[in-house]
């Protein structure tokens, strides 16, 4: 019988300490094995339906988040969807949000000059929608330092004031819970918590499309995309894959076998592991005199002051960030208790 655990052991053999994973997950063995399979393919000048694979990966991430793979759109950046978005917005519209979040989520709409940007502190953002504010912008989870954001909250605020969400769950799918139907857009890239090679991201949008103008539709982008590749696009999907960008095959190949891991293994399951392997570290930082960021029921764990021993810990075999001169931890279904003690017999030296 599969287990957690064997199905882990089965995936993963990091020949180091690895907390890094809010910077680049690891890849599973099946997600390995599946790229090296495309590529061999195009070398040896028969290449598999790799495009299979990106309709495979889209109704994975649909089912994870909890929507129907018509709302998911498929792409490589975050920040490309983050900029459709901002395109789509009126002049002078206001967009809120949080202070120092990512700047993927933010800084297209600083772009747009015509924009009004307002910036709050997280833990502000949803007492600071009001009326007139046209979105609230913001990651679920923080990416220098793990704070989740009350997005029931924010969500009851934006419903009350009329705005719309946008929520990028780039720190969050793959080990939180992630509800998508609950905000008007979801986006996330796949290379971190979800294990999946670089070059993959998502965007969910509502039923009705969100009003978004699929400004940068290639071919890929038509309801039948092989009658698409010459002249205008005559028909543009029904569904979302009008915003999605041309593939990067081979990343595709392999994500929806890492995809159908996190599905396998179940989000809860992940969380549980995670958390306890997080509130280890917390208590354990405690006794060595250390107060990290707080951030309650996160699996990122930033510890103020101790950015500088990055290096020192990347010599001793342990992999972790540097965030503005926070350490940042962040643990997932590959690590262990020995991992955080570990970490915890380096600093505590």
């Amino acid at each position: 019988m599969e287990t957690f655990e064997s199905l882990v052991r089965a995936e993963f053999a990091p020949k180091n300490t690895y907390l890094n994973t809010a910077s680049t997950g690891l890849l599973p063995a099946r997600a390995v094995d599946a790229v090296r399979a495309g590529v061999e393919s195009v070398a040896a000048g028969q290449p598999q339906d790799m495009f299979a694979d990106v309709e495979a990966a889209r109704a994975s991430f649909a089912r994870l988040v909890g929507v129907s793979d018509r709302r998911v759109a498929a792409g490589a950046s975050v920040a490309v969807y983050t900029g459709l978005i901002a395109a789509s917005l009126p002049e002078g519209a206001e967009v809120l949000t949080a202070e120092a979040d990512f700047t993927s989520v933010v800084n297209p709409f600083h772009v747009r000059r015509d924009l009004k940007v307002r910036t709050v502190p997280l833990e502000r953002i949803a007492e600071s929608v009001r009326p007139g504010t046209a979105l609230v912008a913001v990651s679920a989870a923080q990416s220098a330092d793990g704070r989740i954001a009350d997005l029931p909250a924010l969500r009851e605020a934006a419903r009350e004031h009329g705005a719309r969400t946008y929520v990028d769950a780039s720190q969050a799918a793959g080990w939180l819970p992630v509800e998508a139907d609950a905000y008007d857009y979801v986006s996330s890239v796949a290379f971190k918590w979800l294990v999946c090679p670089r070059g993959v991201a998502f965007l969910v949008v509502p039923e009705d499309l969100g009003g978004l103008d699929p400004v940068f539709a290639g071919w890929v982008a038509g309801e039948h995309p092989w009658d698409s590749c010459y002249g205008p696009v005559e028909e543009l999907a029904h569904s979302a894959r009008r915003f999605d960008e041309s593939p990067s095959l081979f990343s595709y190949a392999g994500a929806r076998h890492s995809l159908e891991l996190i599905e396998k293994l179940g989000v809860d399951a992940v969380r549980t592991h995670d958390l306890a392997l997080a509130d280890r570290f917390r208590a354990g930082l405690a006794t060595l005199g250390q107060e990290p960021v707080p951030a309650p029921g996160s699996a990122i764990v930033s510890v103020p002051g101790l950015g500088h021993r990055q290096p020192e810990l990347s010599r001793a075999g342990i992999e972790v960030s540097d965030r503005a001169g926070h350490l940042r931890a962040a643990f997932h279904l590959y690590n262990t208790t020995a991992d955080v003690d570990r970490l915890l017999d380096v600093l505590s030296g």
